[in-house]
């Protein structure tokens, strides 16, 4: 599954990318932020697990995947020098969208302790290059150290699910797939929330 939906995400233009990434955001009620000209939108399950999208004016963009469960999980344990590593091969000014900034919900930061310098944790890091997406060099190093898959253990389908890449992505499609998670107490609460997630497609494309 994790493969069908990294095949799905690199057949998807950024644009879609992007438009998904921006329903999902408000579907979820969480506001975008502008970081050094770039957008961030952000996905959570209120859990623990998240999905992170930085998106630049020149056509690339970073992807950060989150679960707290996951051996990739640095946060109560590991170490700045640790989590800064995961991000080796991506792109400095892409990377600078996470370094010394404020926490928020989905990310929290990891201290230097020697400079004080913060970095955004994440499980798993990924970005696009204008063409292609890719796996940071140093979050596979990582795994290949840890005799980890980096899909499964970063909790990429998982956080990735609502964005529904390779499948239909429609209000009736989220409002179906939250059905079946028992997201609502009765009809009139699903079509309410039909009716919302209409309003968000309507106006975000």
């Amino acid at each position: 599954m994790s493969e069908e939906i990294w095949a799905a995400l690199g057949a998807t233009t950024l644009d879609e990318v992007r438009r998904r990434a921006a329903i999902i955001d408000a579907v979820t009620e969480i506001e975008p932020i502008e970081v050094d000209g770039a957008v961030r939108f952000a996905w959570n399950d209120g859990g623990g697990q998240s999905a992170v999208w930085y998106f630049t004016p020149d056509g690339r963009a970073l992807l950060l995947t989150f679960d707290h469960e996951s051996s990739l999980n640095l946060f109560a344990e590991g170490t700045y020098a640790e989590q800064e590593a995961f991000y080796r091969g991506v792109p400095e000014d892409l990377v600078k969208l996470v370094r010394d900034r404020p926490e928020n919900y989905e990310s929290l930061n990891l201290v230097d302790p020697e400079t004080g310098a913060t970095i955004l944790y994440a499980g798993g890091v990924f970005w696009f290059d204008g063409e292609r997406w890719a796996r940071a060099e140093g979050f596979l190093a990582r795994c290949r150290e840890d005799g980890l898959d980096p899909l499964s253990e970063s909790g990429f389908s998982y956080c990735l699910g609502d964005y529904r890449f390779g499948e239909e992505f429609t209000p009736e499609a989220i409002v179906e797939a939250r059905a079946e998670d028992g997201y609502y107490e009765d009809d009139a609460d699903r079509r309410k929330n039909l009716a919302e997630i209409k309003e968000i497609f309507a106006r975000l494309g």
